[in-house]
């Protein structure tokens, strides 16, 4: 793709950082990692994680990703976002930058987030190898969220909402299942599927927007394993 003219590309800000602060310090919190601990391993200063989780200073893009893998998340990663000038209305980001020779108007992070793309029978599963495959988001998961591919039309409409085969769905496990939201269920003994979930008169549902397929009663033991926050296309 060619763009023209050249002055007109630029890196502007995108500024998530408080995204990835807030993940980095309900990290540390977990793992009871103090900013000294932290710095160690990163192999910074202490003084340097201080000023990034109190917004004092933004760290460098590799110090913000080598942060991510000495806390456990090496899924979660931190890149630069290249827009056209003009197209957004961004407005010039509020942190100082530790690396000096940065131009704020030149480089810009943006949080995203990785999240392994799974298989339908891998759901539930114990973990095993590490997935090879990842795609990347601007969403923070609250539970430890993954792809899935849609494999059949039965969430497929000729109006409203759709999500056809071959789509690729974002799903949250730590997200409650509500009525009117597409959920990941399992009824038991049977393979997951996606549905909207319904309810009327204290009965749970579980509805496909095909209407060619019918509406299943949410039996006992039915689990919802994900809430689906993110579709490729219109959703």
């Amino acid at each position: 793709m060619c763009i023209e003219p050249l002055e007109a590309v630029r890196i502007v800000p995108a500024m998530n950082m408080d995204k990835w602060i807030a993940l980095v310090r309900h990290r540390m919190e977990e793992l009871g990692l103090t900013q000294e601990q932290l710095a160690e391993r990163v192999g910074v200063s202490q003084g340097s994680v201080g000023h990034w989780v109190n917004k004092r200073r933004q760290p460098k893009i590799e110090s913000m990703n080598r942060t991510f893998v000495e806390i456990g998340m090496p899924h979660y990663s931190v890149s630069l976002q290249l827009r056209i000038h003009g197209a957004v209305g961004e407005e010039r980001g509020l942190y100082d930058v530790d690396d000096s020779d940065t131009d704020l108007d030149l480089m810009q992070y943006i949080v995203c987030f990785r999240y392994p793309v799974v298989a339908w029978d891998e759901l539930g599963a114990a973990e095993g190898a590490a997935p090879c495959v990842f795609e990347q988001t601007d969403y923070l998961a609250q539970g430890k969220a993954f792809w899935l591919n849609v494999e059949n039309d039965a969430m497929s409409s000729a109006t409203g909402r759709s999500v056809p085969q071959g789509m690729r769905i974002l799903v949250d496990p730590g997200l409650e299942a509500e009525t009117g939201r597409l959920v990941i269920a399992r009824q038991p003994g049977r393979k997951a599927f996606l549905r909207e979930l319904a309810e009327e008169g204290g009965q749970q549902y579980l509805k496909a927007l095909n209407p060619s397929y019918p509406t299943l009663v949410c039996e006992e033991g039915c689990e919802f394993l994900g809430v689906v926050v993110r579709a490729h296309g219109a959703f």
